[in-house]
């Protein structure tokens, strides 16, 4: 391969990473669908290709939705609550795009990766590709083969499944990002007074542990029975070696959890109405590769 197409894949690359990152809720997976489609690049008529985006795209895509056939056979038999893996995304530029609005955030948050579990590969696809990137219906319908009212069904029904409005989120997230200090400070220190004022009476707690290391097994829900869960947790003997640090994770506030200079977990806090509504903590040892990575990136100082 040519110095010259070497350098036009590395120019999409990071489009290529987003894109597969949404389809397949794994920085891990899309990372590896990205240099798959890196050698199918490699061994292409390049001549042949009139619009590389557009090849790319494609390519890619399709192998994220090979990807993602065999990923709910495995997701079904996982053990617990499946969150996605987290990327960090704080400071200007970040490895999922640009996050410069509402809708850019939601597209890469926790909480919308984790309903896009409900769609099949053909519904996701569509939906991240208009959603996430705005193809039009005749782009999409050419990116997967099939015709514009096929692809204009599965988006109607994507976004049916999904059952959800669009969490329309202010760009200044200086407000949430308060109330999720406040809160993980409460959580890591067992505060029952704080997190009575900080929790929403209907919130939610998910904790991925993966059969990994130990987590609920079942959601939590209600303000009362999850502050029973963080307190207990806050009550265990390594509570008191615990570090954190406040920063973007999927376009939000959250924070990374800390034993020394090991990463352990990812909180991710969803606020509504000025409360956390919802929690989403990732503990498994194999989803932290990628933010583990990310850790000397720029980030705030820890709070022990």
């Amino acid at each position: 391969m040519t110095t010259e197409a070497a350098a036009e894949f590395e120019s999409h690359r990071p489009r290529l990473f987003s894109l597969a990152y949404r389809l397949l809720g794994s920085a891990s997976e899309a990372e590896d669908a990205v240099q798959d489609t890196y050698l199918r690049w490699s061994a292409a008529d390049r001549e042949a290709i009139r619009t590389p985006v557009a090849w790319l795209t494609k390519v890619s895509t399709n192998l994220c939705l090979n990807r993602l056939t065999s990923a709910r056979a495995r997701r079904e038999r996982y053990v617990g609550p499946w969150l996605p893996e987290p990327v960090l995304t704080h400071g200007g530029e970040t490895a999922l795009g640009p996050l410069e609005t509402s809708l850019q955030r939601e597209s890469v948050s926790l909480a919308l990766l984790t309903v896009m579990e409900r769609l099949t590969p053909a519904e996701r696809a569509v939906f991240v590709l208009r959603e996430a990137f705005e193809h039009s219906h005749r782009e999409i319908a050419a990116v997967l083969g099939i015709d514009e009212a096929h692809s204009r069904q599965l988006h109607r029904r994507a976004r049916e499944q999904l059952g959800r409005p669009r969490r329309q989120l202010p760009v200044d997230s200086g407000q949430r990002r308060k109330i999720v200090e406040l809160f993980i400070a409460a959580a890591v220190e067992g505060d029952l007074a704080s997190l009575e004022q900080v929790l929403a009476a209907d919130v939610v707690a998910w904790s991925d542990g993966g059969g990994e290391v130990s987590a609920a097994r079942r959601p939590v829900g209600g303000r009362e029975k999850v502050i029973r869960y963080l307190l207990g947790l806050a009550a265990r003997p390594e509570a008191a070696l615990v570090c954190f640090r406040v920063t973007e994770v999927n376009g939000e506030p959250g924070a990374v959890l800390l034993m020394g200079d090991a990463l352990f977990g990812v909180i991710v806090p969803e606020i509504s109405d000025g409360r956390v509504g919802a929690v989403r903590t990732v503990l498994n040892p194999g989803k932290l590769g990628f933010a583990t990575a990310q850790l000397g990136q720029n980030l705030p100082p820890a709070h022990c």
